[in-house]
């Protein structure tokens, strides 16, 4: 029994790498204004969008194209935003994938090309290019009466479509201090990795080097003797039991809901059913009687019917996660009515987590 506990605890710990990340390695965010080229006349149109115009006469003329009298009609051009992420530590040469989307009204960007496009960052530098061939996963079929669309036809992505020409300076082996901050900011967890940390260092160096910040940030002073980059290899493997707060996560526009594994209900008693009510209105024609004075009218006339299905009441008590599932499929409820009834837990003090509503 003590061995299976054991091996369960193992499984639960997560490494340092996976919870927390060096703060000095982020990514930096790129974006850039380009064209794609060589649609099958799905791109934008022109009176509707004229920047596209503009964009196609002045790479014309950087390519040494004279453009000017008479207006551009082409329909395979496309205006788009590219945008990507720039890794850390990247060097000049690498390659990165990139994310187009469409900017003006064009239908489709399958089949297209991004034209040689500068990539920016949020200093005005450019620090990446790309080109290349737009993989688009969504399609549209049209006709004279009817249109399917399938997925998201005007974004793409370019796979290794820009070559880093700048790279972001980074001196980590000058670093005295490593910064690591959490994914998911916790207490528990930033005291368990400072632990951790100080638990090794203390058997590898002689002494705790971790210091805890708060909820998000835990420090490591570097040792003498070793670089940043060995010292964090060592510490980034380390396992830990990450921590995360109890929270019920519901998206009510494609009813999905996600219950966190420590979420509890107190014991409750709940009866759901659905109560419809058809209101229909049939109004009638009224004829006087023959040889009369009187006139044609319509009266109204209403038909109501109310329909209450049988609703049985449930107890529904969640000491654990399976209990609590199981409970809650036992009511036979589709997932709007378990959003509801998730709600209504909430409302009355029993649902014993957060309650998130997307």
């Amino acid at each position: 029994m003590a061995g299976a506990a054991d091996a369960e605890g193992m499984a639960g710990r997560s490494r340092i790498k996976d919870v927390a990340e060096l703060q000095v390695a982020r990514d930096n965010q790129l974006v850039g204004y380009g064209l794609v080229i060589g649609l099958n006349g799905t791109g934008d149109g022109l009176r509707n969008s004229p920047f596209t115009e503009q964009s196609i006469r002045a790479m014309l003329e950087n390519l040494g194209v004279a453009a000017e009298g008479g207006r551009t009609r082409a329909e395979n051009v496309a205006a788009v935003i590219v945008t990507a992420d720039l890794p850390p530590f990247v060097q000049s040469g690498a390659r990165i994938d990139v994310s187009v989307s469409s900017l003006g009204d064009a239908d489709s960007l399958a089949g297209g090309t991004l034209v040689m496009t500068p990539l920016r960052a949020a200093d005005g530098d450019i620090y990446a290019v790309a080109q290349g061939s737009v993989i688009v996963s969504g399609f549209e079929a049209q006709g004279q009466a009817e249109t399917v669309t399938r997925g998201v036809p005007t974004s793409g992505r370019v796979p290794n479509g820009a070559i880093i020409e700048r790279e972001v300076p980074g001196a980590m082996n000058d670093l005295l201090v490593l910064t690591l901050q959490l994914r998911n900011p916790d207490f528990t967890t930033a005291i368990r990795i400072t632990d951790a940390i100080n638990a090794y260092t203390g058997r590898r160096f002689g002494a705790p080097l971790a210091t805890e910040q708060d909820s998000n940030t835990v420090s490591v002073r570097k040792p003498k003797g070793i670089s940043a980059a060995r010292f964090y290899s060592e510490l980034e493997n380390l396992t830990v039991n990450a921590d995360a707060p109890a929270r019920v996560v519901v998206d009510e526009r494609t009813g999905t809901i996600v219950i966190g594994n420590d979420v509890r209900i107190s014991r409750v008693a709940i009866s759901h059913g659905a109560l419809t009510v058809r209101v229909t209105e049939m109004p009638r024609v009224v004829q006087p009687a023959p040889f009369s004075w009187g006139e044609t009218e319509i009266e109204p006339l209403t038909d109501i019917e109310i329909d209450e299905p049988e609703a049985n009441v449930a107890v529904l008590d969640g000491p654990d996660l399976q209990t609590l599932v199981s409970g809650l499929n036992r009511l036979g409820v589709e997932p709007s009515g378990i959003i509801a009834i998730l709600q209504g837990i909430k409302s009355a003090g029993a649902l014993q987590a957060e309650l998130v509503l997307q």
